[in-house]
């Protein structure tokens, strides 16, 4: 999954709001509500400054990894983190008001905002914590691996997981990449207990307990939210499963995938089997129509760079309505990874001074996944933009899951019918009904195969949290997690005692919550079905296009536009019509594969 980077978003990087102390702290007697609202409107003021502030130095990190710009990192990371605790502190002496609405959500923000506080009471916390981020960023960004005297980095270590088919050499990728997290393990050991420090310090048992809260209700009601979606669509996932290995098994035998039992993580074409796309040439129906083309040939046949398919996703949304990019986006973004220098090639969007200088950050290959991630990331800035105009603490998704969910719902909207609009393919190359199998089992495979990932991801972290997985036990649990929910295994039987495989993925050694793409998901099938009701589509669901649509591009900006003024219920509700997130868009959209896996699957033995 893609990062997102706005001003109060970069918290996700250094663990608070990006905010200051007021000018005029309020006095120490009793708070009043006129108080509040000082305390509030001088945060604000100084958020302008501070966040644009941060964001250039983590832009110029990003794009220029030295040792340099990591210690500007550190330092900026350490002073954003003091001023976050001490703001949500503070925001504490306001408890006892009965606040207005929008002011008490402000200070809802304040407090729960920070996804990794230093205890403020403890010296060099907030030093040390910023320290221990930036370290394990720049280890994650600047690792790569050796094999045949040759030096791989991660870029192309998973553009080639996806296309080697000897399960020799992937094994020896797949192992060779877990060894550069390896170091990580004490260091998140450490930043573990001190984030854990400074959600005690705001009032929460421990980080779980302050990620969780970030939802408009209670942790303990989130958790069983998310059981509950889960619940809803672990049906599909199980056909999947079944059915992929099965098809494995004929591709390389017994003695590499068993009939039987968990999948081997390597084949599976993605570095951390997260989505398994890539082999679904190993396992296409062998009685369905064909797609008759591949969008990576015809993008290059086409003569695409990474401009034009920037320039091509902007036509997406200018078709619903929508203000073409500014001039900076073009002229500030980085599109394609230098020969020059390091940077962090996990594709962002930007949002540097919180109006109009929006950019993406990605090392763009001209192949389809990129194009659909091109797409993607131009929602998160489309969105960036809709809520520029909310005071400051409300510039932020819904819920954090919103952005990634309206990123990939545009990119649902990537069918053939729109291949044949934008002249990728021409109208008698759009395959007919009988393909659809094909198609939608090519969707499923990215988009049902990643759903019991997100799941566990922060599972894992919640129970590492809450020291119900301790260190010496991180590995462990991690495994225990992903077979359980995904039905996958490390290749090469157990893994070695000192392993810390949960550092070999961006998101944990970048502390970046991994639970709004699970919820993203969900939502981007919910917005998928409402949207296509909008604009009047009469059928299938997976063949829908919203392309040229100005009537839902009207209602979407108006729900972008809210940003987080509101209860996520509110936003979806503005959206979906309904206010509650539900897994039955994903059933109907992949209801037709769904007949065909159960058929497929009738004579296997299916679970793990």
């Amino acid at each position: 999954m893609k990062k997102l980077l706005t001003g109060v978003a970069l918290l996700a990087l250094t663990g608070c709001n990006q905010l200051t102390a007021p000018d005029n702290p309020p006095s120490e007697s009793l708070p009043t509500i006129a108080e509040a609202e000082k305390f509030i409107e001088d945060a604000e003021k100084k958020m302008e400054e501070m966040n644009e502030y941060g964001s250039r130095i983590f832009w110029v990190n990003a794009n220029f990894i030295t040792d340099d710009t990591d210690w500007l990192v550190s330092k900026v990371g350490a002073e954003f983190t003091k001023m976050g605790v001490n703001l949500a502190n503070e925001a504490k002496r306001y408890n006892d008001l009965d606040l207005p609405p929008e002011l008490a959500r402000k200070m809802k923000i304040l407090k729960m905002g920070m996804t990794l506080p230093a205890p403020s009471k403890v010296e060099g916390a907030a030093e040390e914590l910023s320290e221990i981020s930036t370290w394990l960023g720049s280890t994650y960004a600047k690792g790569s691996i050796e094999m045949d005297g040759k030096v791989y980095p991660r870029n192309d270590l998973e553009e080639m997981m996806g296309t080697v088919r000897d399960p020799e050499v992937l094994q020896e990728m797949w192992t060779k990449w877990r060894q550069v997290s390896v170091p990580m393990a004490p260091k998140y050991a450490r930043l573990v207990e001190i984030g854990n420090a400074g959600a005690n310090e705001l009032g929460f048992a421990d980080l779980s307990e302050l990620w969780l809260s970030g939802y408009d209700m209670k942790a303990s009601e989130m958790a069983a939210e998310v059981d509950r979606l889960w619940g809803q669509v672990k049906p599909l996932y199980d056909q999947l499963h079944c059915y992929v290995r099965n098809g494995l098994n004929e591709q390389y035998g017994d003695e590499v995938q068993a009939k039987t039992g968990p999948i081997r993580a390597d084949l599976l074409g993605n570095m951390w089997a997260q989505n398994w796309g890539n082999i679904y040439p190993l396992i296409a129906p062998k009685n369905s129509g064909q797609v008759g083309y591949d969008v990576t040939e015809l993008l290059k046949e086409k003569q695409y760079t990474a401009i034009k398919m920037a320039k091509t996703g902007e036509d997406f949304f200018s078709s619903l309505g929508m203000d073409p990019l500014p001039e900076t986006f073009w002229k500030r973004s980085l599109f394609t990874k230098p020969k020059d220098r390091d940077v962090v090639c996990h594709a962002s969007a930007w949002n540097i001074d919180g109006k109009d200088d929006i950019r993406i950050k990605m090392c763009t290959k001209v192949n389809a996944d990129d194009f659909q991630t091109m797409h993607h990331e131009l929602g998160h800035n489309y969105y960036q933009r809709a809520y520029k105009d909310q005071p400051v603490l409300f510039r932020s998704g819904a819920n954090d899951g919103f952005h990634e969910a309206i990123g990939d719902f545009i990119a649902l909207s990537i069918t053939p019918d729109y291949l044949a609009k934008i002249g990728l393919i021409t109208e008698d190359m759009i395959p007919d009904a009988d393909a659809d199998t094909g198609l939608l089992l090519n969707k499923a495979l990215d988009k049902i195969a990643f759903l019991p990932f997100a799941y566990m991801m922060d599972k894992w972290r919640w129970q590492v949290f809450s020291g119900e997985i301790t260190p010496e036990n991180y590995n462990q649990g991690w495994w225990d997690m992903r077979t359980k929910y995904q039905g996958i295994t490390p290749p090469g039987g157990e893994r070695p005692a000192d392993a810390f495989d949960p550092g070999a993925k961006y998101h944990i050694p970048g502390n970046t919550p991994y639970l709004r793409y699970f919820l993203s998901f969900v939502m981007q099938f919910q917005f998928h079905q409402a949207a296509c009701e909008m604009a009047g589509w009469e059928g299938a669901l997976h063949r829908c296009s919203i392309y040229g649509s100005d009537v839902v591009g009207e209602k979407f900006q108006k729900m972008m536009e809210m940003g987080q003024s509101k209860p996520w219920p509110d936003a979806l509700e503005a959206f979906t019509g309904t206010r509650q997130m539900d897994g039955s868009a994903i059933i109907a959209y992949f209801e037709p594969l769904m007949g065909y896996l159960e058929e497929q699957n009738k004579d296997n033995d299916c679970g793990w």
